[in-house]
């Protein structure tokens, strides 16, 4: 199969300045909102892309947790690559794709560590089988066998029966917050609408800038 022979057809309304929220978060919340009634799963997939301490990057797909004027927060094993990665460079850029509206967000910023008592909050909401696959899952090492990630799961599941299951010492959660937010959506011609916040030097307010498709 050719790739050449996709023909994207972009027949969306424009987004253009005026009607650009002056809050790049509060932008995001409309056009997230309108992503969770129209894709048909998980809307807040995203790809995070970090860079190691010698210039090596590496991209996979994580699930957005939760964001507001404070950055995006997603939660992961604090073993993990990623991990490893974000505590030699606290940078990292996600991207959001949304086929069926044809629009991408792209974010950039510093990365923090989300307070403990933030994870412990949101490691209680989750369904027990995940939090016992938290506790079982050394993220990123290697593993003899599916088997062996199997028999961790079951000895979790005896080690915390009838009790609530601690979060892992070593799970938590990041925060990303933005320096800048750029909204992508597709339109003929590949004439794109590209709309990008900067924050601004004194970290108040933001510049929004259009780039060329």
């Amino acid at each position: 199969m050719s790739i050449d022979a996709i023909r994207e057809n972009y027949d969306y309304p424009p987004f253009i300045e005026q009607d650009a929220h002056a809050d790049p978060i509060e932008q995001f919340r409309l056009w997230f909102e309108e992503a969770w009634r129209a894709e048909t799963r998980t809307p807040n997939a995203m790809s995070l892309a970090t860079c190691s301490k010698a210039g090596v990057p590496s991209a996979r797909t994580v699930l957005l947790k939760g964001f507001d004027r404070e950055g995006f927060v997603f939660f992961t094993n604090y073993l993990s690559d990623k991990a490893r990665d974000l505590d030699e460079n606290p940078r990292a850029a996600l991207v959001f794709y949304w086929a069926s509206l044809s629009r991408t967000v792209r974010i950039s910023g510093d990365v923090v560590k989300v307070s403990r008592e933030e994870t412990d909050a949101y490691f209680k909401t989750r369904p027990r089988d995940s939090q016992l696959g938290a506790c079982a899952s050394d993220q990123s090492a290697v593993l003899d066998s599916r088997e062996a990630l199997h028999q961790r799961f079951d000895q979790a599941k005896a080690k915390y029966v009838d009790q609530d299951v601690p979060t892992p010492a070593d799970w938590g959660g990041y925060r990303v917050k933005p320096t800048a937010i750029e909204f992508w959506q597709g339109q003929s011609n590949r004439l794109h609408d590209r709309l990008r916040y900067v924050r601004n030097s004194d970290s108040r307010g933001w510049t929004l800038q259009r780039l060329a498709p």
